[in-house]
């Protein structure tokens, strides 16, 4: 049973967290820039622990990144550490749709389909949020029906984060209709093409998709990676 006010607590970090990732992805916080809870609990008129509960999930969801006695900052990613996590992504992802594929059932295909919905809802109401949302929540469930918990949680607990920094970093590169047709393409793919050849097929995806997107990206965006220390 909750204590009194935990709804209430509950609700302000939501708020703060929401806040948050609308600055990241709109731009207003930028990769590097330091976020003071002190400041966030001021200007959205709440006290610190719902800032904190929001940023302990940031964190987790790999926006923002805590350095001891420096601070929390928003995450950046340099152009090789994006190189690797497409090329890993590449390999997990594509062994997933094999199992996928290998043990596919109608149930499983209209779950796929159903995630791809929302993907396409997002895209024709031009909400950046909930389509970066609804894209993490697509490729999950791709993760989720090759069900082989060690893919699983590799994805999840090592890629996950990366992938959502570098879906939020490309984002503004490309219209949401067109990102949506990509990943409809993308469904399709995984779906109908042999089984023999649709890990292969996964794989040259994403390399396709980090070609693009080192074409697109201006090079300013393509820093050192500051995560590890910011001296």
């Amino acid at each position: 049973m909750k204590q009194p006010g935990a709804k209430s607590r509950e609700s302000a970090s939501v708020r703060v967290e929401q806040h948050i990732r609308k600055a990241i992805y709109g731009g207003a916080l930028k990769p590097r820039e330091r976020v003071i809870e002190e400041d966030l609990a001021s200007q959205l008129h709440c006290s610190r622990g719902p800032v904190r509960e929001a940023l302990l999930r940031l964190e987790r969801d790999g926006l923002i990144f805590t350095v001891p006695r420096r601070g929390t900052f928003i995450r950046d990613i340099s152009s090789e550490s994006i190189e690797v996590v497409f090329s890993m992504r590449a390999k997990l992802e594509g062994l997933c749709v094999r199992y996928l594929r290998e043990e596919l059932t109608k149930e499983g295909e209209a779950t796929l389909r159903q995630a791809l919905k929302q993907l396409k809802s997002a895209a024709a109401k031009s909400d950046e949020e909930r389509f970066l949302q609804a894209d993490m929540e697509l490729h999950k469930t791709i993760w989720r029906l090759a069900n082989r918990e060690p893919l699983y949680r590799t994805l999840m607990n090592v890629m996950n984060p990366y992938i959502f920094v570098v879906a939020r970093t490309y984002s503004s590169q490309m219209p949401l209709q067109h990102r949506y047709q990509n990943h409809e393409q993308y469904v399709e793919m995984i779906l109908t093409a042999p089984v023999s050849r649709v890990e292969k097929l996964v794989e040259e995806y994403f390399s396709e998709l980090f070609d693009s997107l080192r074409i697109q990206i201006p090079s300013p965006l393509f820093v050192p990676d500051l995560t590890p220390s910011l001296d």
